[in-house]
Formats: C-alpha cells, structure tokens, sequence
C-alpha cells in the first residue's frame, strides 16, 4: 500500500515536478526499482547470519519510513523543489532538479529502495519460520501464509494504485506522500506488536552463499590436480557418525565435473580418521553435497538470465505507457476520471480472482492428465508467461500506432497531456495490462516456486531473492536499453531518439514496443533451448530418513 504507486506513478513525479525529461525520468525511476529489488540478496545474507530476519524487517520498515518522510517533505517545501513550470510547453525553460535538492531526492529514494529490499528479503522468510515443515497441520499452514501474503500484496497493492494514486494526482504530492508515510509507520508498529508471539530464527553465523563461494575457492585451488576415476573417492563426511544424522546429502552427478576438484582429498579417509582431521579448510576441501549444491546454482543461472527480460517489458509499462495514459481520455463518468498510474489495477484486480481459481481448478485438473503435483512443471509455467509477455509488447505497439493515428487524424500531435486529451478512451491500454497480467501470474509465481525447490536447503530462506535479482537487472538493462535506442536513432528521428524529450506523440514508441516483443520472442526460444535441457536437482535425504525406511522396510518384511 505504501510503495506500490511509487512504481506507477513517480515517473511523472519526476518529469512534471522534478522536470526532468520522460526518458530521463523513466530511467530515474528504473535504477530506483532496481536497486530495491537487487539489494534484497544483500539483506537476506545479513538476515540470515548477523542480524535475524524479526530485527531485519524492523531496520528495513524504519528505513522505508524514513524515505518516505523525506519525500514529504520535500513534496511540500518550494525551496526544496523547482519553481513550477509546464513542461509540455516547448516555449517554456524549465529549472531541472539540481545541487542539493537532487541529493536529497536521491538520498530519500535509495532510502526506500534499502527498507523496501530488506522487507522483500525477510518478511516471507520470517513468516515461514512460524510453521514447523515437519508437522502436518503446520505445512498446511505455512502454504495458506504465502497465500495469504500474496493476497496482502495484491489488496495492498490496489489500495495504493486507486486510492493513492487519485490522491497524488488531485490533492498534491505531499499529500500522497504523507499517507503512505503512516501507513508505513503503522505497518511497522503492527508487525513489531507481534513480538511476544513470534517463533525468532536463530542467527547461524553461516550461509549456504559462503559453503557455495569454498566450493569455487577449493576448485580453483585444486585445479591441477586429477580426478578420481571413482566419484565414491570424493570428500564426504562420514554418514555413519552421530553428528551426521541430521546432515543434508546428495549424490554426484556427472556435471560441472570441474567443480568436483573441491572434493577431492589427498589422503584416504582411513587416514583422515588416523590423522583426527574431521574438520578440513572448507576452503580448500570440500562435501560432495556442498559441491552438488554448487553445481544445481549454476544449472539455475541460465534459467535466472532468461527471465530478465520479462521485467524490462514491465518497466515499460510503469514508465511509458503511464505517459500514453496521460495524453488520452481518462473519463469514466462526467465527473470522474481514472489516474493513468491506475491502470495497473486491472492485471491485480485479475490476479486476485485467478490465483484462487488456478490453484482450485486449473491445477487439479492439469494434474489428472500430467500426474504433476502442480499440474504442470515450474518451467513449464515460466515458459507461458516468457510468451505472453512477447504478446504484450506487440499488442502495446500496435495500441501506440492507433492512439499516434488519433493524434495525428485530429491534428494533436503537439496537444498538453491531461488539459488537451486524445479523443481515444485510456481503456484501450487495459489490453496490454491484462495479458502482461496472466504472464505475471505465471511467470514469477512459476519463478518463486521453482528457485525454492531447486534453492539447497540451506538457501531456502534467500531463494525468493533470485527473483528480486532478476526484476533489479531486468530495470537496469531497461535504462541500458533507452539510452541505447535514443543513441542508435538519434540522426533517423526529428525529436532526436525514438524516446527522446518531452513530447510523445512525437516520439516512436511504437517501434520501441515492437523491437521488446521481439526481444522477447528470441529470449523465449533461448529459453526453450534451456529449460528442455535442464535437470531438476535430486532428492535430498538424511541419515534418519534413512534408518527410519530401512525400519520400516524390516517390519513389513
């Protein structure tokens, strides 16, 4: 509720108050975006061995609450801000945000980007820890808690694009700003409230991230040396030892064979015990487990790099297509008229009725065909929306074209957004809204499920970051991109670039939108290629799964 109209709408913040130019404050707002998204690694990492995920999401509430503050503030104070001017007007100079201002524009917005991440980071973890995975009941629980948390963030999140987004535009930023700065505040009281009933994850001091960065140090340390002809002459720790009872292990696989150099011992394990050396340098030796955890990171990452794209077309629709919006006729009745910023209601308002119904219906009825427990596979899901988001951006260029041929029929291509509107409802920008919707749902809910199944057990609680980390890239590949094409297309255009000032009806989105589907279409097929040639990581299993089968097996026999 408090953040989520940031994403809509600061790009006109930026360019009608701040004054900077559309590209530029559509950049300004991507970098934003992904710097909040690809911090959130570096949270998780600190949740997790220093600071707890309960003080992690406090620290992280206290930050949002004070980057909000401050764009309140200097929403409110003239002399924090430029003098008014209409940017539409192209006889006009504006005064763009300089010196001090700037820095305290920048300061409140990596602020936010800090606390935002944090809570991305910790929040679902620490309420995943409050369920007991090994109890029944509870598992069920915990299962309900991440849909209820995704239904949090979708009611939350209408509220903010509706009710804030109106507020913003037609009672003044500061106002804008201000409530989302109490509802931050109350935000934090309410979660830090519930203290006396939480379970507290106890800091372990390690991370899976480091066991994964020894295996690559031991490598590389290793590299000359030859490996066994025998994958059982690999280092494991000895399973029959009590201390290895409740230890994760996975068997070798016959891939990235030069990560297997990590485990290779230089001495028997006879004379391991002879020598008492139970605790080699992980740095220079390590499990056949932690390596195999190693490999399944790097099986994941081209998967990782293919869905990058998608949130480079979704940062389009938070910048650009806000800025269609502006130009065209937001009526809905004589006296009501829809913020642009809000159109992004229309894929949430979706997600919320089919997230239910694809978990109560569509899955259950794929799964009597496929015999998949989801109906169909993770990456099956992902490769559905990776497609449909190619849709989405040939679907919006052909809209630019239709709304660019009203401009031009009716002579407006110079009209001021918002005081002259396009005759041409806004409504017409719900399609490329609805079907990015449905490839939302399955893409990065189909990412989320597959980075924390594939995730080794000791990453579990940081597996929703690899998604955060492919949003941030995906915004900051967006702001290489605009640069690019406007550089690229700077002698083919009157205006400079095809995205280049203030004017976007003279612009060539259009051409923009085409040249992102087909981004698309070509990262799609590569992702094809990959995900058919993926292997999902085995089973792990523990010395008392084991002994607790082999129990059972005896008694049936």
């Amino acid at each position: 509720m408090a953040t989520l109209a940031l994403a809509v709408n600061l790009v006109t913040y930026f360019n009608e108050v701040m004054h900077y130019e559309l590209a530029d404050a559509a950049n300004q707002l991507t970098n934003y975006m992904g710097v909040s998204y690809i911090l959130s690694i570096v949270m998780a990492t600190l949740a997790d061995t220093f600071v707890g995920r309960f003080n992690t999401v406090l620290i992280a509430g206290f930050l949002e609450f004070s980057g909000l503050a401050l764009l309140t503030a200097q929403s409110h104070y003239p002399q924090l801000k430029p003098p008014i001017c209409n940017v539409f007007d192209p006889t006009s100079h504006c005064e763009k945000l300089s010196g001090g201002n700037a820095a305290l524009l920048s300061i409140a917005l990596y602020m936010l980007a800090a606390g935002a991440s944090g809570v991305k980071a910790a929040l679902p973890s620490h309420g995943a820890d409050q369920f007991d995975e090994k109890d029944p009941k509870e598992a069920k629980q915990m299962s309900s808690f991440f849909n209820l948390l995704l239904l949090a963030v979708c009611v939350g999140g209408a509220v903010s694009i509706t009710l804030i987004v109106w507020i913003q535009d037609n009672r003044g930023w500061d106002w804008g700003f201000g409530i989302s700065t109490i509802a931050m505040f109350l935000g934090v009281v309410i979660f830090a409230a519930g203290l006396p009933m939480y379970r507290i994850q106890v800091v372990q001091g390690s991370t899976a991230i480091i066991e994964i960065l020894q295996v690559y140090v031991a490598a590389i340390r290793n590299r000359k040396l030859k490996l066994p002809e025998n994958p059982e002459d690999l280092y494991e720790i000895n399973g029959d030892k009590e201390a290895a009872v409740e230890a994760e292990f996975l068997p070798h696989r016959d891939t990235f064979r030069f990560l297997d150099k990590a485990a290779i011992q230089q001495t028997s394990a006879s004379e391991f015990e002879t020598q008492n050396q139970q605790c080699p340098n992980p740095w220079k030796l390590c499990r056949v487990t932690q390596v195999e955890n190693a490999k399944i990171i790097l099986g994941v990452i081209p998967i990782f790099c293919c869905t990058i794209i998608m949130t480079l077309c979704l940062a389009q629709l938070q910048t650009f297509s806000i800025q269609q919006g502006l130009t065209m006729d937001t009526k809905i009745t004589n006296s009501f008229n829809i913020p642009p910023a809000s159109l992004p209601i229309i894929p949430i308002l979706f997600m919320i009725v089919l997230i239910p119904l694809y978990d109560r219906f569509f899955v259950p009825f794929l799964r009597k065909f496929t015999g998949i427990p989801t109906g169909i596979t993770h990456l099956q899901r992902i490769g559905v929306g990776l497609i449909l988001s190619s849709i989405s951006m040939a679907v919006a260029a052909i809209l630019e074209v239709k709304r660019k041929g009203v401009a031009r029929d009716r002579d407006m291509l110079d009209a001021i957004p918002v005081v002259q509107p396009l005759p041409i409802t806004t409504f017409w920008l719900s399609f490329q809204y609805f079907i990015f919707g449905i490839a939302d749902m399955f893409t990065y809910v189909g990412l989320l499920e597959f980075f924390y199944s594939e995730a080794p057990k000791g990453l579990k609680a940081i597996s929703t970051c690899f998604l955060w980390c492919s949003m941030a890239l995906g915004y900051f590949f967006s702001t290489v991109l605009v640069k690019i094409v406007n550089v690229a297309t700077k002698g083919t255009t009157r205006s400079g670039g095809w995205l280049a000032g203030n004017n976007i009806n003279r612009n060539h989105l259009n051409l923009f939108y085409w040249l992102l589907s087909i981004l698309s279409l070509v990262n799609f097929f590569i992702y094809l290629f990959v995900a058919t040639r993926y292997k999902y990581r085995p089973q792990s299993h523990n010395i008392s799964d084991e002994k607790n089968n082999k129990t059972h097996e005896m008694r049936e026999y």
